[in-house]
C-alpha cells in the first residue's frame, strides 16, 4: 500500500499526491469508481484548477510521471508523512514539519521503538512515528473522540501500516493508558489541552530503563503546570522550546557606484568638478544579497522535553 514501503507504480487503491505546484497538491484514492452522494456507483473524475483527471488512467502509471489533465497537466507522486501533511483531511489543528522534525529528534525514535501519542486528531505527526518505527516499532495512539479514533484506524489500514499502530478511544487524562502498556513505553508524546493531568500515567507507561517525555502545548501556562508535574515525579532535563522557522532571502541586488576618490584632495574647480560628475555617475554594480524576510511565521506551540532516568520506583 501506500505508505508501506517504496514502490515504482500506482495500484488500484493507492493513495496517490497528484502534485499540481508547490501551494497546490491533492491526495487522491486511486480507484475507477466512487459512490455519490445519492449511493450511485459512478466514474471516478478528480477536478482541479487545470480540468479534469479520469483517476483510471492513473492505475498503473510510474510514479513520478506526468500525467495529462483536461487544460493541462500534473505529476503523480507516492506519499510521504510530508505531502500527507500538506494534503491530509483536516479532522483537528495538526502539526506541522518544522515542530514534528525536533519532536522525532528529541524523543529518539527509532526501528524498534515503542511510543505512546495522545491524542491522534488528524494523524499527521502519527504517519512520522511510523515511518520512523517500522518495521520492528509500534505506536500506540489515543483519542478521546470515538469518530475521530474510528476514522483514524481505517485511514492507517488504507495506507497499509495498520500492522504497526494501534488505536484506542480513551481519555487519557482521566483513565490513563491502560494496564496492559504500563512500562512499555520508549517514549510518550502528549498533545492535550491539560496535559499536567496525563503526566503521571506517562510516568507509569515509560519504561523501567527510563525514557523520553513531550509534550506540545499552545500557552505557556499549559507548559508551566506540566513541568510542575514532571519535576515532581523525578523527570530530569526539563526544557521547553519553541521551533520558529525563519528564512534567508538570497538574490541579486544592482546599487550604483559612487567614486569619492576627490574628497581626498584639496578643494579646486578641477575637484568641485568632479563632484558634480560623480553625482550624475550612471554607474552601477551587481551584488549578492542576503536578507530576512519582513514577516515572520507566528507561533505554533510549547515543545515540552524530559527525560525519565532508570530505576525511578512507580509506586
Amino acid at each position: 500500500m501506500s505508505f508501506l514501503k517504496p514502490k515504482t507504480h500506482i495500484e488500484k487503491g493507492d493513495v496517490v499526491i497528484l502534485y499540481l505546484s508547490v501551494s497546490s497538491m491533492h491526495a487522491i484514492e486511486a480507484v475507477p469508481e466512487i459512490v455519490n452522494k445519492k449511493g450511485e456507483t459512478i466514474p471516478h473524475i478528480f477536478q482541479t484548477n487545470y480540468g479534469s483527471l479520469k483517476v483510471e488512467n492513473i492505475i498503473g502509471v510510474e510514479y513520478g510521471s506526468r500525467v495529462e489533465l483536461s487544460k493541462g497537466w500534473a505529476n503523480v507522486l507516492q506519499p510521504t508523512p510530508e505531502l500527507w501533511t500538506q494534503t491530509l483531511p483536516h479532522r483537528t489543528q495538526i502539526i506541522y514539519t518544522p515542530d514534528i522534525s525536533m519532536i522525532i529528534h528529541q524523543l529518539e525514535v527509532r526501528p524498534g521503538a515503542v511510543v505512546i501519542e495522545s491524542g491522534t486528531g488528524s494523524g499527521s505527526l502519527s504517519h512520522y512515528f511510523l515511518r520512523a518505527l517500522k518495521p520492528t516499532g509500534h505506536l500506540h495512539t489515543f483519542d478521546f473522540h470515538e469518530a475521530r479514533a474510528d476514522q483514524a484506524r481505517d485511514e492507517f489500514r488504507r495506507h497499509g501500516i495498520a500492522d504497526f499502530v494501534t488505536v484506542y478511544h480513551r481519555d487519557v487524562c482521566n483513565l490513563g493508558f491502560s494496564g496492559e502498556l504500563d512500562g512499555k513505553a520508549d517514549a510518550v508524546f502528549l498533545d492535550l489541552p491539560s496535559p499536567d493531568l496525563a503526566v503521571p500515567h506517562a510516568f507509569k507507561a515509560l519504561k523501567l530503563s527510563g525514557g523520553r517525555f513531550c509534550s506540545f502545548s499552545p500557552c505557556i501556562e499549559q507548559s508551566q503546570r506540566c513541568i510542575q508535574e514532571l519535576t515532581k515525579l523525578g523527570f530530569n532535563e526539563i526544557v521547553s522550546l519553541e521551533v520558529l522557522q525563519q528564512e534567508n532571502v538570497v538574490k541579486t541586488r544592482t546599487l550604483p557606484v559612487i567614486d569619492l576618490e576627490f574628497l581626498k584632495l584639496p578643494k579646486t574647480e578641477e575637484t568641485a568638478a568632479a563632484a558634480e560628475e560623480t553625482k550624475t555617475s550612471k554607474e552601477v554594480k551587481k551584488y549578492l544579497t542576503s536578507s530576512n524576510p519582513q514577516t515572520l511565521p507566528g507561533h505554533t506551540g510549547f515543545l515540552t522535553f524530559a527525560t525519565l532516568p532508570p530505576n525511578i520506583p512507580k509506586a
